[in-house]
């Protein structure tokens, strides 16, 4: 079932197999795409259906990490643009996930903190932050036109589609979550005000990508469907947002969890999957994409038989780039992480998530 062709939108992918987004941290440094990041990239697009790049910054204002590969101008398109041909020489779909980080820039990346902009002044639970600059409506709407700009450097990069990165706590979920946004204009108070920022936005990008593309291009957007804060964003408000996003018709969602068949983490108590809670709002015209604890073949067709239409992995293609060819051989995985598997600057990252990865009982990180 995971190994035969499958259309997202407007684009059939090879198979049901996606690799996740994950950060490289390995720009060079006017954040161009560097050679290991190609030759990581073109090494992982041989196996899987469709590839999602790393984070990618749709302005200065927007950059989270360091060494983040952006596309905030012109110049940037061809790098990007041998990225898309080296991730699609292997049959895979290049994807590129737009990304501002908003409040949750890492502060060290700015001259003056006073660049940091979000929703609303009110500062992350995290160490690296500091309280941002609430933006003004002419900041808001500029930053609406800088995701439709990105979305047109990215259709003259020759790229597949684009994800618009509402997860994880960054710029788009700061807007929907009533912790972050607390605004009084029109982007704030009610939940169709919170999801104001996001409905134009999509909206205006599928009149960007009709007008412009000259090939299939998709159009997902990526969610995580909880927050811990309280007040925060509860599956309730996300019940409200996939509707929101049925209605627009956007191409996929892809819904970021730590496993995918995690349960609530504001109710414990329940034990339901997530993926089954939200069922019924789930459109079976639009494709749903699920991450987490996916690693082997009993992963991959569990998650399938579970409601998604597509499964992503990052770790087990960070660990094995043939993952897919590996699955229908049914061989074994490799599960250990050495330098010469990712750029010098991501293997340096990886000793941060060390614990996790050894509690997690599969990869190994190995230094030469």
């Amino acid at each position: 079932m995971y190994n035969t062709p499958t259309k997202i939108g407007p684009v059939t992918l090879k198979n049901r197999l996606v690799m996740a987004p994950m950060t490289t941290y390995s720009s060079n440094p006017d954040y161009t795409v560097s050679d290991q990041e190609y030759t990581y990239y073109e090494a992982r697009g041989q196996t899987v259906g469709m590839l999602i790049t790393a984070a990618v910054a749709v302005s200065k204002s927007a950059h989270a990490f360091p060494r983040q590969i952006s596309i905030e101008d012109d110049r940037f398109i061809p790098g990007l643009k041998t990225l898309a041909e080296k991730i699609q020489a292997g049959g895979a779909k290049a994807v590129m996930q737009l990304h501002h980080g908003g409040r949750m820039a890492d502060a060290s990346l700015f001259a003056d903190p006073n660049d940091i902009v979000a929703p609303s002044a009110i500062q992350a639970d995290r160490n690296f932050t500091v309280t941002p600059r609430a933006m003004t409506l002419d900041e808001v709407r500029q930053t609406q036109e800088d995701f439709l700009d990105a979305i047109s450097r990215a259709i003259q990069a020759g790229y597949d589609g684009v994800e618009l990165h509402g997860a994880n706590t960054y710029l788009l979920q700061q807007f929907f979550s009533p912790q972050s946004n607390q605004r009084t204009d029109e982007y704030g108070g009610s939940i169709e005000n919170r999801s104001r920022f996001i409905v134009e936005l999509v909206k205006a990008a599928q009149e960007r990508i009709q007008k412009e593309a000259t090939k299939p291009f998709l159009l997902g957007y990526r969610l995580s469907p909880e927050e811990r804060e309280t007040p925060g964003i509860t599956l309730a408000d996300t019940r409200y947002l996939i509707r929101q996003l049925n209605a627009l018709k956007v191409d996929y969602l892809h819904l970021s969890t730590g496993h995918y068949l995690q349960s609530s983490l504001r109710d414990p108590a329940n034990t339901t999957p997530i993926i089954e809670r939200l069922s019924d709002v789930l459109n079976d015209d639009i494709p749903l994409i699920g991450v987490g604890g996916i690693n082997d073949l009993e992963d991959v067709e569990k998650a399938l038989a579970s409601g998604y239409q597509c499964v992503a992995t990052g770790m087990t293609l960070i660990a094995d780039p043939l993952w897919g060819d590996k699955l229908a051989s049914k061989e074994p995985i490799n599960t250990v992480i050495t330098s010469d598997l990712v750029p010098d600057l991501m293997f340096e990252r990886l000793h941060r998530w060390q614990k996790i990865l050894a509690e997690g009982g599969r990869f190994i990180l190995k230094d030469d």
